[in-house]
């Protein structure tokens, strides 16, 4: 149902005010920050924090990410301590308010820390390749009055998006967001998860904390602008949550974190912090190279997003690219399958088409070859 306010207007008057003056309800309390890394931050950051969870425990040493809606910057400034000096941080945010709070310390923070890693741009996150302080620069110089100019503005950030993008392609090895993503209009999500894949590297990660609800919101809800504002309108409902990072492209899709009680209660509707993490990695073709892996338990079979059911101790087939998926030390599934590669290994200029839409037992023989016929004793002292 089309909101009867402007939902963009609404969520930016309300983090301007936030910006100014602490507003303890604006979103969920959260307290089980690493106290470490709090250290350094100063009061003022501490106080105009509006988050629901903590994305930054999934980030690691020298990573570049990037901070969806970095507020007054405090999860930018954890993050910092955490990826270290040859890592990178960069807060997107479109309120010049929070803006200004969060770049007001970054000197003095670096100081503390011994490095300035940190960057905060101006803009969407559903439009991640239009930089707001360059297009506000341009149109200081070329202002709109008429339908000639702002056809002119509109290529203007075309060529933007295209010549000097915020965000890159394929730049970043993980994303964080906490308790943004429900502020976008709904119109516009769809984009916001598209944007997410395209700026993250082959392998990388989203980790988003935010709110979502057991049941669609009501009307009434829907059309409270303060309640949008204020991170329930716009929340996601938790199996759309999830299907929104699948529909996009991620895989190894997973809660790593629902709180147990609601945050809020409206008309029967449970509102709630989760956390979920997704990755970006699985385009390629699909090879045969006579590789398998046996799915360890405890269920007794599994299907992945993309329709390869595992069962449970048994060796099913799977081509070159899932198995990397599979057994990589640092994704989702390595601790779930066993990898078994091929006696001999079959190169990828001289692997063959492999049908990914079926599910099969790979015969041991086509991992170890039909000729193999080797009688071997391998028990040692103690062994048996």
């Amino acid at each position: 149902m089309p909101q009867s306010y402007d939902i963009e207007s609404t969520v930016l008057d309300r983090y301007k005010q936030g910006a100014r003056e602490v507003e303890p309800a604006l979103c969920c309390p959260i307290t089980d920050y690493d106290g470490q890394f709090l250290k350094v931050l100063p009061q003022e950051i501490l106080e105009k924090d509006y988050g629901c969870g903590d994305p930054s425990k999934y980030v690691g040493l020298d990573e570049t990410v990037i901070d969806l809606g970095s507020g007054a910057g405090k999860i930018c400034y954890i993050l910092a301590q955490k990826v270290g000096s040859e890592g990178k941080v960069i807060g997107v945010d479109f309120n010049d308010e929070m803006l200004g709070l969060a770049r007001k310390y970054q000197d003095e923070i670096a100081g503390k820390i011994g490095y300035q890693n940190t960057q905060f741009v101006k803009g969407r996150i559903q439009d991640l390749a239009l930089d707001l302080d360059e297009v506000q620069a341009w149109l200081a110089q070329n202002p709109v009055r008429n339908v000639d100019d702002a056809m002119a503005f509109d290529a203007y950030c075309s060529r933007l998006r295209r010549e000097k993008p915020m965000i890159a392609d394929d730049s970043v090895d993980a994303i964080v967001s906490n308790c943004v993503l429900n502020l976008v209009q709904t119109d516009l999500k769809k984009q916001l998860f598209a944007e997410m894949y395209r700026v993250l590297r082959n392998g990388g990660r989203a980790v988003i904390s935010d709110v979502v609800c057991d049941e669609d919101p009501s009307n009434e809800i829907l059309n409270d602008a303060d309640l949008w504002s204020g991170c329930i309108a716009g929340a996601f409902r938790e199996d759309h949550f999830l299907k929104m990072f699948q529909d996009a492209g991620f895989h190894g899709i997973e809660i790593l974190a629902r709180a147990e009680e609601p945050w809020q209660v409206i008309h029967g509707i449970e509102f709630r912090s989760m956390t979920v993490r997704a990755y970006k990695g699985k385009e390629g073709p699909c090879l045969e190279r006579n590789q398998a892996v046996t799915y360890k338990g405890p269920w007794s079979k599994v299907s992945d997003d993309d329709g390869h059911t595992l069962y449970r101790g048994k060796r099913m087939a799977v081509c070159d690219k899932t198995y990397q998926l599979y057994t990589d030390p640092l994704g989702p599934y390595a601790n779930q399958v066993i990898g078994i590669e091929p006696m001999n290994e079959i190169s990828l200029q001289e692997a063959k088409p492999f049908d990914c839409g079926t599910s099969a037992q790979r015969d041991p023989r086509q991992t170890k070859g039909d000729d193999y016929d080797v009688t071997r004793e391998f028990c040692g002292p103690g062994c048996c």
